[in-house]
């Protein structure tokens, strides 16, 4: 199983959370980010979001069909996300569009088997590859990518 963790892009801090947007850079970040992914990702790639507007407005530039998760809102665990996502049993690609610090525990908790406090930069992406589903050893970092290493 492939599964992809993608922070979401730079938002304004304002309140409520939940309707936080993303600044002008978040946008130029997204959309940035979005490419990339859009030549990286398969077909049948799975995508949920968490219901907060800046992780819908992170995704959508990607022009793909996404699910809102409530599961995935801010101060979800790293559990959470990965039953949400049926790691690692899912048989298709996942992409989760989320928060920290949820992902960098994921990310942890995948290499480490704990869920540390790592940091994940804005809007960018952490690639996981599980190539059987019974075995942890068979996991791997496949990618880690920011917009800024993206070249035009």
């Amino acid at each position: 199983m492939d599964l992809i963790l993608w922070r979401h892009a730079e938002a304004e801090d304002s309140e409520p959370d939940l309707q936080r947007a993303l600044t002008a850079k978040g946008h130029k970040q997204a959309r940035k980010m979005a490419e990339w992914l859009g030549t990286q990702l398969p077909d049948g790639c799975k995508i949920f979001v968490s219901p907060a507007r800046r992780t819908i407005q992170t995704v959508e530039p990607i022009g793909r069909k996404y699910w809102v998760a409530p599961q995935l809102a801010p101060g979800a665990g790293p559990l959470d996300i990965l039953r949400t996502v049926n790691w690692p049993n899912a048989k298709e690609t996942v992409l989760v569009v989320g928060h920290q610090p949820t992902l960098g525990q994921v990310a942890a908790l995948l290499l480490t088997g704990k869920a540390h406090d790592w940091e994940i930069k804005k809007a960018a992406v952490w690639w996981f590859v599980q190539r059987e589903a019974q075995d942890p050893d068979s996991l791997y970092l496949k990618a880690v990518i920011t917009p800024e290493l993206i070249v035009k």
